[in-house]
């Protein structure tokens, strides 16, 4: 499907919401709350149940799943790591890096999907590579230009190279791979996703160029998003660490599109930038700060698309 954008999302709702130690040692972004654990899942439920409420308000179709208590998996609100769908109804499953993660992955959750008019005819499978030790999450790892068939990964711990080239080659992307770093104690380390440092919309694409620091792998992937129409939306790294690359352009049932971005996000940014993106799409802006601030992801990564 060549669609770049749709309207409807898979949404999971969180029962046991936390930080996870799995996942904090290459998710820079993860910060521990002081907070006891029931007062953290409340507040991550009240703002999942706010984002819910506020894309619904603007007619995008949300298929609400519940996380269940047992197993106990503290980062099932993110389900863009673990599926994807594609079109005719082509499903995709993913390895995960960490292990309390592999077990989002639920039947019952496709089964739901289908009894709700969803189309679910092939599953490609890809989790056999955890047993190699190889991983590669989702549309955490690669963002997609569906429109142009072009797949950009930043290989990471959780993006490996061999992996995206291997799904590439199976859906017919064209691949783009680059390092892109983060200062973390005055130290350079992966970005763990592409996804919070890059977004590509319809018409346009936020990135934070600055997270590539080898020149010549920036000018190959700023004139790939260029050559493919895309106007460049750039971002600092400071913006990048409050969520300004994770967001996701989608359409209402009515054809209308906005841009899901987060309050923290959306205050990082200026005047033009914010001019820039309002150029292309009304902006639904989300506050989820305990969710970004324990699980070290925002809105984007909440947003599971179903094609």
């Amino acid at each position: 499907m060549s669609n770049q954008i749709t309207h409807s999302f898979l949404m999971i709702e969180p029962i046991a919401f936390g930080f996870n130690n799995q996942t904090a040692v290459n998710n820079y972004f993860q910060q521990k709350e002081k907070l006891d654990f029931s007062a953290v899942q409340q507040l991550a439920l009240d703002e999942f149940n706010s984002m819910v409420a506020k894309l619904q308000a603007n007619d995008i179709e949300i298929f609400v799943v519940k996380d269940t208590e047992d197993p106990h998996t503290p980062d099932s609100i993110f389900p863009n790591n673990w599926i994807s769908f594609h079109g005719d109804g082509q499903v995709v499953l993913y390895p995960m890096f960490a292990e309390n993660r592999r077990q989002e992955r639920r039947k019952d959750i496709m089964d739901y999907l289908i009894k709700q008019g969803c189309t679910i005819k092939n599953i490609d499978d890809f989790t056999f590579w955890e047993t190699q030790n190889l991983f590669l999450e989702g549309t955490g790892s690669m963002v997609f230009d569906r429109e142009n068939r072009i797949a950009y990964a930043a290989l990471s711990e959780r993006t490996d190279k061999f992996v995206f080239l291997q799904f590439c080659k199976v859906f017919e992307y064209k691949p783009v791979y680059f390092s892109s770093n983060q200062s973390v104690g005055g130290v350079r380390l992966p970005v763990y996703h592409t996804n919070v440092m890059l977004s590509i919309a319809s018409e346009y694409a936020v990135i934070c160029a600055d997270c590539i620091d080898d020149a010549c792998e920036r000018k190959m992937v700023i004139e790939s998003l260029e050559k493919s129409g895309k106007e460049l939306i750039l971002i600092d790294e400071n913006q990048m660490n409050n969520f300004a690359a994770n967001v996701l352009q989608v359409e209402n049932k009515l054809g209308k599109r906005f841009m899901v971005i987060s309050q923290t996000a959306y205050n990082s940014l200026h005047e033009k930038q914010i001019e820039c993106l309002r150029k292309y799409n009304e902006l639904i802006v989300i506050p989820i700060p305990i969710i970004e601030k324990v699980a070290g992801g925002s809105v984007r990564c909440m947003m599971a698309e179903i094609y």
